[in-house]
C-alpha cells in the first residue's frame, strides 16, 4: 500500500519515515513520484491549507494521501508568524532568515512574554477521497539567540524548559517523541491503522 505525502521537503519526509518505520507502507514524497503536481495554500488557517494540499495531490495519484501545514504562533505577536512561518521573511525565505527576522521582532520583549507553540495539522486522505484531520501541539519559548545544529526551521530559537535545551539541541529520536509532528503523526497513524484493518 501506497502513502504519497504532499511536500518536497525531504527533513519532514525523513522525520515522517524515522517515527513510522515500522508501518506497512511505502511512503513516497512529491519528489518520488513522477507526476509534476504543483500545491498551493491559500487558507487562512493550517487545517485549511492542509486539506487544500492533500485533495490537490490526491486528484492525481492512488492511494493515501497525507499533508501537512505547520508553523509556530508567537503569543508577543499575536500567533504570528503562524501560516506564514515557512515565508515569514519574504518569497525567498531561508531558515536563517526566518529566524532573524522573529529574534527582531521580538526585540525587547522579555522571557516570561516570549511564549510560543509549534502547531502542526494533517490531512489525511483515504482511499474513498475521504478526509481525516489531527493535530498536534508543542508549548516552549522563543529564546534570546539560537542554539542547535539539529531539526531545521525555528527549532533553534524554540526553547523547552523541562529540556532546557532547544529544539534543535535535542537529538532526532527525542524530537520524535515530543514535537508538534510527532503528536499528530501518532493520531494519524491511529486513523491509518484503522483504515488499513479495513482493507
Amino acid at each position: 500500500m501506497k502513502l504519497i505525502i504532499a511536500t518536497r521537503n525531504r527533513h519532514k519526509v525523513r522525520e515522517i519515515r524515522a517515527i513510522w518505520s515500522d508501518l506497512n507502507l511505502s511512503i513516497h514524497s512529491l519528489l518520488e513520484i513522477p507526476q509534476q503536481i504543483t500545491t498551493r495554500e491559500t487558507g487562512s488557517t493550517f487545517s485549511e491549507n492542509a486539506v487544500q494540499k492533500a485533495l490537490q495531490v490526491s486528484a492525481h495519484v492512488d492511494g493515501f494521501v497525507m499533508a501537512d501545514d505547520s508553523g509556530i504562533e508567537v503569543d508577543a505577536l499575536g500567533g504570528e508568524p503562524g501560516v506564514f512561518s515557512a515565508r515569514y521573511a519574504g518569497p525567498q525565505a531561508t531558515d536563517i532568515r526566518n529566524n532573524r527576522k522573529l529574534l527582531s521582532a521580538l526585540e525587547g520583549t522579555p522571557w516570561e512574554k516570549r511564549g510560543a507553540r509549534y502547531r502542526c495539522v494533517i490531512a489525511l486522505v483515504d482511499l474513498q477521497k475521504g478526509i481525516h484531520l489531527a493535530e498536534g501541539t508543542c508549548e516552549g519559548i522563543i529564546a534570546f539567540e539560537p542554539s542547535g545544529r539539529e531539526g531545521f526551521g525555528y527549532d533553534p530559537l524554540f526553547y523547552l524548559p523541562e529540556y532546557e535545551a532547544t529544539m534543535a539541541q535535542l537529538s532526532p529520536q527525542i524530537k520524535n517523541q515530543i514535537s508538534h509532528r510527532a503528536k499528530a503523526l501518532q493520531k494519524t497513524r491511529e486513523l491509518l491503522d484503522i483504515l488499513l484493518s479495513k482493507q
